[in-house]
C-alpha cells in the first residue's frame, strides 16, 4: 500500500510540474522581435575566392538512368559553380531548389532574368561528359558547389532536361554523385 500512495504521489507532483511549463505564443504588447537579417545574395567576387585555390578533392559524377525514358548527357558540358549566397539563391530562382532538380530546359531558361544578376564565369570549372555519362572534376578545394547540365532523351521521347545538384569536397576524397 506504501509504494502505491508513493508511486500516486509522484504521478501528482510530475503532473503540477508539467503544468509550470511555460506556454509559448505570441510575444506580449510592446516587445520587439527581432527576426535574422535576410543573407545578402548581391555576386561578390571576393564569395567565390575559396573555390581558386587547388585542393585533393574529386568529384566523379554521372547522369543517373531511371524512369521510361532514357537520358545521355554524352558530349555535353557539366558545369561546377561553388556555392556562395548568390549562387545558392540563383539555383533557387531557376531550379525552384538549392539541393537537386531535373527540368525542362526552356522552364530554367524562362527564369533567367529573375535569378540575381552577377558574372561569375571566371569562377566556374568546366567538364565535359563521356559517351557513359560519367564526368570529373580533380584538384577541388574543400567547399560545396553546383553541378549543372544538359540531359538530351536518347530516343527523343522527352524534354531535354536541365539537371543541377548540389555536392560537397571535403578531406582530399573522392566523392561520386548521380544527377
Amino acid at each position: 500500500m506504501a509504494d502505491r500512495v508513493r508511486i500516486l504521489a509522484a504521478a501528482l507532483l510530475l503532473g503540477t510540474t508539467a503544468a509550470c511549463a511555460p506556454m509559448y505564443g505570441p510575444p506580449p504588447p510592446g516587445r520587439v522581435v527581432r527576426m535574422p537579417p535576410p543573407e545578402d545574395t548581391s555576386f561578390r567576387a571576393a564569395d567565390f575566392a575559396w573555390s581558386q585555390a587547388s585542393g585533393r578533392n574529386t568529384l566523379a559524377g554521372s547522369l543517373a538512368h531511371a524512369g521510361p525514358v532514357r537520358y545521355t548527357c554524352a558530349g555535353a558540358t557539366v558545369v561546377l559553380t561553388p556555392e556562395t549566397p548568390w549562387a545558392r539563391k540563383r539555383m533557387g530562382v531557376l531550379y525552384r531548389s538549392e539541393q537537386r532538380a531535373a527540368l525542362p530546359a526552356g522552364d530554367v531558361r524562362s527564369r533567367q532574368n529573375e535569378a540575381p544578376p552577377g558574372d561569375s564565369d571566371p569562377y566556374l570549372r568546366r567538364a565535359r561528359c563521356d559517351a557513359a555519362d560519367h564526368f570529373t572534376f580533380t584538384n577541388l578545394p574543400d567547399g560545396a558547389w553546383y553541378a549543372v547540365t544538359i540531359a538530351k532523351p536518347v530516343s527523343g521521347g522527352g524534354p531535354t532536361l536541365a539537371v543541377m545538384r548540389r555536392v560537397a569536397t571535403r578531406g582530399g576524397r573522392v566523392t561520386t554523385f548521380e544527377f
